[in-house]
Order: C-alpha cells, then sequence, then structure tokens
C-alpha cells in the first residue's frame, strides 16, 4: 500500500514539475513588436497583405542599408537553469534560395522585467531560411543555462527595402515563466502594461 502511495505521489510530482504554458499570438489585436536592433520597420496588416490566419499579421520591412535587423516578438523571464522554452512562427516569403528571408532567434536578457531591449549574450536560434515557396513555421528549443530572461526574435536576412510576414507566433514555457509580447489584449489571469506592450502573468 505505501509502495502504491509512493509511486502515485511520484507521478504527481512529475506531472506538476512537467506543466508547461503554451501561448499562441496572431498580431490580431494591433500589436507589433516589442523592440528592434538596427533599423526595421514592423507595420500590423491586412489584406491584401498576406495572412496565414486570421485578419492581422505582422509585416517587417528592412530599412537599413547593411546587416541583420531584428524585431523582438516576445520576452520570456523568471527562467531558471534546465528550462526549456519552445518559439515559432509562420513566416512568408516567395523567393526561394535568395533573399528576403527571416528566421527565428533569440538573445539572453537578465535585466529587470519589462525591459526587452537589454542584452546579456547571444542565444542562437534556427538556421533555416525557409524554402521561400509561402508560409512555412519555424521553430526552435532553447535550453536555460545561466540566465533568467530571453527575447525572441526575428531576423531577417534581406536588403533595404524587402519585406516578409510573420503571423501566428507559438509559445511555450515552464509554468513559472513570464511572458511578455506586443498588443493590448488581456490575456492569462492578470495583466500588466509596460509601455504598451501586456505581460502574462501566469
Amino acid at each position: 500500500m505505501k509502495k502504491l502511495l509512493l509511486i502515485a505521489l511520484t507521478l504527481c510530482l512529475s506531472t506538476s514539475l512537467a506543466h508547461a504554458e503554451y501561448v499562441t499570438y496572431g498580431w490580431e489585436d494591433g500589436g507589433t513588436i516589442l523592440g528592434q536592433y538596427g533599423d526595421i520597420i514592423a507595420t500590423n496588416v491586412g489584406a491584401p497583405d498576406p495572412v496565414h490566419s486570421g485578419d492581422h499579421s505582422l509585416k517587417l520591412e528592412d530599412a537599413q542599408a547593411s546587416g541583420t535587423p531584428q524585431a523582438y516578438i516576445a520576452f520570456i523571464w523568471n527562467l531558471q537553469d534546465g528550462d526549456v522554452v519552445t518559439v515559432g512562427f509562420w513566416r512568408y516569403d516567395i523567393t526561394p534560395g535568395t533573399a528576403p528571408s527571416c528566421r527565428v532567434w533569440a538573445h539572453w536578457n537578465d535585466e529587470l522585467p519589462g525591459n526587452p531591449d537589454g542584452y546579456s549574450g547571444s542565444a542562437s536560434g534556427n538556421s533555416d531560411y525557409g524554402p521561400g515557396e509561402g508560409w512555412d513555421f519555424t521553430y526552435y528549443d532553447w535550453t536555460v543555462d545561466g540566465h533568467t530572461g530571453i527575447v525572441i526574435e526575428c531576423r531577417t536576412y534581406s536588403s533595404a527595402g524587402d519585406i516578409v510576414w510573420i503571423d501566428d507566433m507559438e509559445i511555450t514555457t515552464p509554468d513559472h515563466a513570464y511572458i511578455q509580447i506586443p498588443g493590448d489584449s488581456p490575456i492569462g489571469t492578470e495583466n500588466q502594461t509596460w509601455g504598451g506592450v501586456k505581460t502574462l502573468y501566469k
């Protein structure tokens, strides 16, 4: 009997420790980005621009002569060593094997909550640029080691004036993490705003 109780308790603890939070964001509420590095123009758009689902998507236009502009699309903090963060989004370009293209990338940010511009080193990301044949889904898993926060980027690889679109971002985190995403619509059990962006408390 004691052995059965021990097994049941172990299963309950394992389930609790493995619990994750899943959030989706499709730019339906008019949001754009949290911040940026380099010159990039972020616009919330609808048809006739490409939209993966719903009525809106995020349009990213390269506005610098060289380099790799980065749009910050999510900030996740209160992370612990060993946590796994998975983020993906749908991206659109119709230029196979050449620019413009984009990929999901990230940098660590151990600064105070609500400041997505902090930088604590590169976290790398997915090296896949996509097929360039319309919409495709890209994602990456980050394992936390020595950091408490991560900022998710959409990096564009293009020339000035080139455009890509992204939509339907998916975020999976441990349930003790906090998530900051663009927009104004309240999600989750509690909501606080820094500078026009919403933060999800779970």
